[in-house]
């Protein structure tokens, strides 16, 4: 793909999610700066209706421990609790709307925090790290919510896993999109 001038539009376009992570994953001090700069992602009201959890080191197999007491069988409670061990840093993507809000519905807040995760993992992207968002049915186990501390009236929308793309890992090409089977002009 040939480069444009333009970083922003590189970002986006050569973004891919990455199964397969490595150390390192960024650290407190460059989490925090992206997280500032995602959180700049549209969110009408500026409610900021998400939080993040973040699970490095140990904590990634105590997590695994609770995914696996969610598993039906030994054998999904053994995968389960290896899932976490697939990256350096997952960020657990909470989302926590204001409930009856008298200008912003429950709908466009989800859409803030979908928004926030988009923009952070392109911000991820174009630093150098790379990531994936997993979820699953776990994200209703009270196990796995009572580990990460998911209060009533607050969802789980999955895992932000967050690394270094492996290096002998390919990213697919994507087919390009044809802008026209998307794109109707009101009134044409």
């Amino acid at each position: 793909m040939t480069r444009s001038p333009n970083p922003v539009l590189d970002a986006v376009l050569t973004r891919r999610s990455a199964p397969r992570l490595t150390e390192p994953a960024p650290g407190p001090a460059d989490l925090e700066r992206l997280v500032q700069a995602a959180a700049t992602a549209p969110d009408h009201g500026r409610l900021r209706p998400w939080r993040l959890v973040a699970v490095s080191g140990d904590e990634r197999a105590r997590l695994g421990d609770a995914l696996g007491e969610a598993a039906d069988t030994p054998e999904q409670a053994r995968r389960a609790a290896a899932k976490p061990l697939r990256a350096p840093l997952l960020l657990t993507i909470v989302h926590r709307p204001v409930p009856d809000h008298p200008k912003v519905l429950e709908w466009e807040q989800l859409a803030a925090t979908s928004g926030m995760v988009t923009t952070l993992s392109l911000l991820l992207h174009s630093h150098g790290w790379a990531s994936i968002w997993r979820t699953g049915d776990a994200v209703q186990a009270p196990q796995v919510r009572k580990y990460l501390g998911v209060a009533d009236g607050e969802q789980l929308l999955g895992w932000l896993y967050v690394g270094t793309r492996c290096s002998s890992c390919v990213s697919v090409e994507r087919p390009p999109l044809d802008p026209a089977t998307k794109i109707a002009w009101a009134g044409g």
